[in-house]
């Protein structure tokens, strides 16, 4: 028989974060925002990336931290100090996961490495955050987002569409978050596992591998197969004629998806003869001349203002958005009604703009959980909580 239970979907998990800068953090906060119990674990002089941008009122509450960090407990821990580390094991005892991105020799030295714990806490999810996997010949090398994209190829990608050799990163944080939301459906996958079984396991999750995986699942191409029927990079996204096409006042990005949206494209930019030419008379022909015929799209639609091929496309219908800049998406329309934006007053920050967890459930009706802590602000709750075991999973559901 269902039940009601309108509280969110990890309510009853309790997740132990010694995560720090972006991979991990995105991950739990996540899991933060679908309902389960985070203790992160700071080093004495706290995450670094709390001190990444301007702050507003305090020190050491930078806007990617306040981002990233919502939902969680705060405490600060020296694991070489006795007490600290005694509470350290406490916490692992009443968690059912465990999540970190400390190397392994340093998490083994400190006496916290999955064995170890493990024996505290047979039924513990432990998740291990690393740059590269362990079974590797990189396995020992520090990673951060600039070197992982640079050693997965997404740096030469631009190269490709506009022939200038020189190495560039994309401007985000992609591998990190990439990777952040690989650690999330492992530790979910992981989490029904146990649900299932009653046993806890070790999780590795590295930031290499997850990234070049998300990399190569289009431009893998031609050496998908063996012997390659062609070569790696998917053409498409590399021809420098794929970009927004300019109009009379800025730039839109048009997609036609079929053979009739093509025609009806053509019709709209007043050259429907363009697809009489041989090359572009069948979807075959189009995709093998795809560059000429973007090409062909850009000559024409200078001719309009965006605001009036918005109009044109969509009452097609036809995929279409005008191409806007970061500051234009906090008053997006759409956004702004789906709620995707809240604007609430933090305990030390002022008023904040956040990101709701862009997910909908028919179950649950979503709300922000508590702003990001400052440092060890939840230091002197979590050390005099209760030390009972917490209830098990499997009695849970």
């Amino acid at each position: 028989m269902p039940i009601n239970d309108n509280r969110p979907m990890l309510t009853g998990i309790k997740i132990l974060d010694m995560t720090s800068v972006v991979f991990g953090p995105y991950a739990t906060q996540i899991l933060a925002d679908l309902g389960a119990e985070i203790i992160k674990v700071e080093a004495p002089t706290g995450d670094a990336l709390r001190y990444a941008g301007k702050s507003s009122n305090s020190k050491g509450m930078g806007p990617s931290f306040i981002a990233l960090n919502r939902g969680k407990k705060s405490i600060s821990l020296n694991l070489k100090d006795t007490d600290d580390a005694a509470l350290m094991r406490k916490l692992i005892k009443e968690s059912d996961v465990f999540i970190h991105n400390v190397r392994k020799p340093a998490i083994q030295k400190l006496g916290f490495g999955y064995e170890d714990t493990k024996k505290l806490n047979p039924e513990l999810i432990y998740v291990h955050c690393v740059g590269f996997g362990s079974s590797g010949p990189y396995n020992s090398l520090q990673a951060y987002d600039d070197v992982i994209q640079a050693a997965s190829g997404m740096t030469t990608l631009a190269s490709r569409v506009d022939g200038d050799p020189t190495p560039r990163y994309v401007p985000s944080l992609i591998a990190d978050k990439v990777a952040g939301l690989h650690a999330v459906y492992a530790t979910m996958a992981a989490i029904i596992h146990k649900l299932r079984t009653g046993n806890g396991q070790f999780v590795e999750v590295p930031m290499f591998e997850a990234f070049t995986s998300f990399l190569l699942k289009e431009h893998l191409a031609g050496k998908t197969f063996q012997p390659p029927v062609g070569t790696s990079l998917y053409d498409r996204q590399i021809d420098p004629n794929r970009q927004p096409f300019p109009t009379a006042d800025g730039y839109i990005s048009i997609v036609p998806y079929s053979d009739k949206s093509w025609f009806d494209l053509f019709e709209s930019l007043g050259s429907p003869e363009t697809l009489e030419d041989e090359r572009f008379n069948s979807p075959k022909n189009r995709m093998i001349n795809i560059s000429l015929l973007y090409a062909e799209i850009a000559k024409r639609t200078p001719s309009k203002t965006t605001d009036e091929w918005i109009h044109i496309l969509r009452a097609l219908p036809m995929p279409c958005m005008a191409v806007r800049d970061i500051d234009d998406i906090l008053n997006d329309p759409h956004l702004q009604k789906t709620g995707f934006f809240q604007k609430r007053e933090h305990p030390s920050e002022g008023n904040i703009f956040e990101m709701v967890e862009p997910s909908h459930f028919s179950q649950w009706e979503k709300r922000l959980p508590k702003g990001a802590s400052q440092h060890a602000a939840d230091q002197s709750e979590v050390k005099d909580s209760p030390s009972d075991k917490k209830e098990e999973l499997n009695s849970k559901h």
